[in-house]
Order: C-alpha cells, then structure tokens, then sequence
C-alpha cells in the first residue's frame, strides 16, 4: 500500500515534467491590420522605434517608465531601452537589426527583468492600393523546458497575439487621423 501510494505521488509530481516534453519550446505570432494610409507614410512612420510609445500596449502599461537611447532612431543599431517599477513591464531593450526600406523592419527583444529572453521580432508594409497598406507585426519565443509547460498554460502566444492586435488598432486609429 504505502509503495503504491509512493508511486502514485512520483507520478503526480514528475507529470508536469514529463509534459513539457511534449510542448514546443518555440511559439510564432502574427498580426494584421490595413491602414488607409499610403504604404510609405506608414513605414516612415513604423521606422522610428520611439514612435511605438504611441501606439504598443506595452509602451503604455507603465507611462512612468524610464526609457533611454542609442544611436540614431529609423537606423540599424539604434537602442531603445526601458525600466520599470510595474512587474508586467520590468525592464530590457529593443534594437533595430535590420531594415529593408519600405518593406520590413527586424528587431531583437532583449528581456531582462522579470526574466531573461530574447526574442526576434518585425513589422512589414505591403501596399495594397495607392491610399492602404497592409502591416504585419510578429514576434517569436523562446522558453526552454521545463518552463515551456506555461505556455499553454499561460496562453502566452494568445497573450502576445492580443498585445500585437491592439497595437495594430492603436497604429491604424493614429495614422488614419492624420
């Protein structure tokens, strides 16, 4: 009897364990939105990393933060990074990695507090029409087992999604009022 229950709590204790195996440690997010803009407004617009804070969910969560950068914002190299007392903020910084003019801008994430990450992450500009372009904003992750059991847990690529999703919203309402 008591071997049985012995077995029976190693099992509930290493299940976790033995699921993460199962999961992807990798996650992959897409967003989209059209914005009646023409294609080059909009990516003039997107390649100033400063001009995020006026429309990212995250840029907005802690108005308090303290930001600081490196370089010359729109070009490859330049740094923005952040500070914050909130939890949900923490603190790293985004760089500019490359750019491919009118097309796509690369950047790399780099978490520092509450974890550790880095992550790539880009925006592209597709026109649709002389007045409307397409954005697409994406963001991957990374999180090595056995941590990786939270990201369905966690929902993080949903959450992420969300995030994305509204800044796209935020993005369009800005630069259609234009």
């Amino acid at each position: 009897m008591l071997k049985k229950l012995l077995i029976l709590v190693l099992l509930l204790l290493s299940s976790p364990f033995i699921a993460a195996l199962f999961i992807e440690e990798d996650y992959r997010v897409d967003t989209q939105i059209v914005i009646d803009r023409p294609a080059d407004q909009v990516f003039d617009f997107l390649r100033k990393l400063k001009n995020q804070d006026q429309f990212s969910v995250w840029a907005k969560m802690d108005t308090a933060m303290e930001k600081s950068y490196r370089g010359e914002d729109g070009t490859v190299g330049f740094v923005s990074s952040w500070r914050s007392d909130n939890p949900d903020v923490g603190a790293g910084e985004q760089e500019i990695m490359a750019i491919f003019p009118g097309k796509r801008i690369e950047y790399e994430l780099r978490f520092k507090t509450p974890f550790e990450a880095v992550s790539p992450a880009y925006i592209t500009t597709q026109a649709l029409g002389p007045n409307q372009t397409e954005v697409h904003w994406g963001f991957s992750g990374h999180m090595a087992y056995p941590m990786n059991i939270l990201l369905p847990l966690m929902q993080v690529d949903a959450m992420v999604e969300r995030d994305l999703s509204q800044g796209l919203s935020n993005l369009k309402t800005l630069l259609e009022s234009k």
